[in-house]
């Protein structure tokens, strides 16, 4: 299990320069008439998504390339030598290839197609972990994980007889990073980190949690479902051995998600699913795996997903994901400034480095009853445990109405969910 030693003392998303200002109110404007469902209606009131977190919306160019895809472009793609299925294998490798550049990858091999994130944290579990982790053996991960990355680790450590160890959080939801060090032993075989919190909002140092790993041989996944979305990524710099993302999450289509792995790691694991696509050569006596990534991804791909999540990283980069950050950035810091002018509303997560994320309670109101009545006034948000039941034990809490946000919302809709939120303090004293 070697490692790439990394830069000390870089931080895992700077600010934007000078030459990359935030997103101008005007382009948000613009913007927003490019996704379809932003201009939907509820109780007869504009929509007001702020459910981000949970997945975003889609802009027409990806909605069209998969109309593209079906009307004029079907076909199974490696397979064939008719004119069809040669376009529908360029479109899917070409946006493999985006896919690379946009996270920094030094290989397009490097970059396996999933379902989401999920699948590829269970694909690590699986063939990795299965590889590497035995009786006695721990795995860390962090008291702010969503369930995809602390359940596939618990069937592992149970299939394994290993340990599950849990970096403990602060009361505001930041990382106990000398407890984190402490931690790491000789029988730790991986460190699997959430990037950014989807029930806090929490950005973790990850880079610093990588080093330190690899300090001691020890690889690292980063979970980066809801920072791919909002900030600059670049694997390669950041030094993780495997990082997941999610297309939906990232203006792309639901079903389909990526699994970045470093090469040597990646050719050394075992295949997950068997069949087509994934060999060199069958027998009844032995068959042969083919090379990375396709030895991952077995059977008919989901092409179209695949074109589309191409089609949403080039919408993503012509916008430019500094800028997106820098927008986000400010937008976080006026939706904060009006929920803390609410008394009895408490917001749940205030780390220092934190991204689009408001997670909240209200004296005397569940967050379901405070989601169901933000609805008739037709702003969008989350309730319940989104996900990360350790999150809400660790706050004593049941649950958090959560807003979340996106480079197509503005200011004027966060004032709008202020003051649907004192029309809930109404109804509930």
């Amino acid at each position: 299990m070697s490692t790439k030693p990394t830069d000390v003392g870089a931080v895992d998303s700077p600010a934007p320069s000078s030459k990359q200002a935030a997103l101008t109110d005007a382009e948000v404007q613009k913007i927003r008439s490019e996704f379809p469902c932003l201009q939907l209606h509820r109780h007869g009131k504009r929509l007001v998504y702020l459910d981000n977190a949970a997945t975003t919306q889609k802009p027409r160019a990806v909605i069209e390339a998969l109309s593209r895809y079906y009307e004029g472009q079907n076909a199974n793609v490696h397979r064939g030598v008719h004119y069809l299925s040669a376009l529908a294998t360029e479109l899917y490798e070409s946006a493999r290839k985006r896919i690379k550049e946009f996270l920094g990858a030094h290989l397009v091999c490097e970059i396996i197609f999933t379902r989401g994130a999920t699948e590829g944290i269970n694909l690590v579990a699986q063939t990795f972990g299965r590889q590497h982790v035995g009786p006695g053996d721990e795995i860390l991960v962090s008291e702010m994980e969503h369930h995809s990355n602390i359940v596939p680790w618990q069937m592992l450590c149970e299939e394994k007889g290993a340990n599950l160890r849990v970096i403990p959080i602060n009361d505001r939801g930041e990382l106990l990073m000398d407890q984190y060090e402490a931690m790491l032993t000789d029988r730790t075989r991986l460190v699997s980190i959430v990037h950014v919190s989807n029930a806090l909002g929490t950005i973790n140092p990850v880079r610093q949690i990588i080093q330190i790993a690899h300090g001691r041989g020890i690889p690292v996944l980063v979970d980066g479902a809801q920072s791919a979305p909002h900030m600059a990524i670049n694997v390669a710099e950041l030094g993780c051995d495997f990082f997941v993302c999610s297309g939906h999450k990232m203006m792309g289509p639901t079903g389909i998600g990526v699994l970045y792995g470093r090469a040597e790691l990646l050719e050394s694991m075992p295949p997950w699913h068997g069949g087509g696509d994934m060999i060199l050569s069958v027998t009844f006596e032995k068959t042969i795996y083919n090379g990375i990534p396709q030895k991952f991804e077995a059977g008919t791909p989901h092409i179209e997903g695949v074109i589309g999540l191409g089609e949403a990283i080039n919408y993503l980069q012509n916008l430019g994901m500094p800028r997106i950050q820098a927008y986000e950035a400010q937008l976080l810091d006026h939706g904060t400034r009006v929920l803390e002018a609410i008394d009895g509303l408490k917001i749940i997560g205030t780390a220092r480095e934190k991204a689009g994320v408001l997670s909240f309670i209200m004296d005397h109101a569940h967050p379901h009853d405070i989601g169901q009545l933000l609805d008739e006034e037709g702003i969008a948000i989350r309730a319940g445990h989104h996900c990360a039941q350790p999150v809400m034990q660790r706050f004593q809490i049941p649950a958090t109405a959560r807003a979340s946000l996106a480079f197509y919302n503005t200011r004027e809709e966060l004032d709008l969910l202020g003051e649907a939120i004192l029309k809930v303090k109404k109804v509930f004293g």
